[in-house]
């Protein structure tokens, strides 16, 4: 961690402000990080810089049988979305649905995300035991 000071004009960085390379396999450079504190406090010293080694954001273990089975949930409820969207024979349908059920308290406000609680829904019925 390091106090900074950027140039004039410039209050508050927050965010990457540099990612290491990656071509051909290879990774080098480092992740360059500044934040700014928001919170009331009487030190001025309020912008901070953070550099991080390239592998920081490697994964060091396999992923848990809860995260597959929610990547597994998420690329079937994906595709059924998609195969929805195409469906000419449920969008006129799905329409009226959608339109009913948008003023409501929270009731989806675009078509993809109702579609997304449609067969997110099905799909958590399906898989329920």
């Amino acid at each position: 961690m390091a106090k900074v000071t950027y140039s004039p004009g410039i209050d508050k960085v927050s965010g990457a402000l540099s990612k290491p390379k990656k071509q051909y396999g290879h990774s080098c450079g480092a992740y360059l990080i500044g934040t700014h504190r928001e919170k009331p406090t009487e030190n001025p010293n309020c912008s901070r810089l953070y550099i991080k080694s390239n592998d920081t954001y490697k994964r060091t273990g396999q992923p848990s049988e809860n995260e597959q089975l929610a990547r597994l949930r998420f690329s079937t409820v994906s595709a059924a979305v998609l195969a929805r969207s195409r469906d000419l024979s449920k969008v006129a349908s799905d329409q009226a649905a959608f339109v009913a059920q948008k003023d409501q308290p929270y009731g989806k406000r675009t078509m993809k995300a109702y579609l997304w609680m449609v067969c997110g829904d099905a799909y958590d019925a399906e898989h329920q035991g």
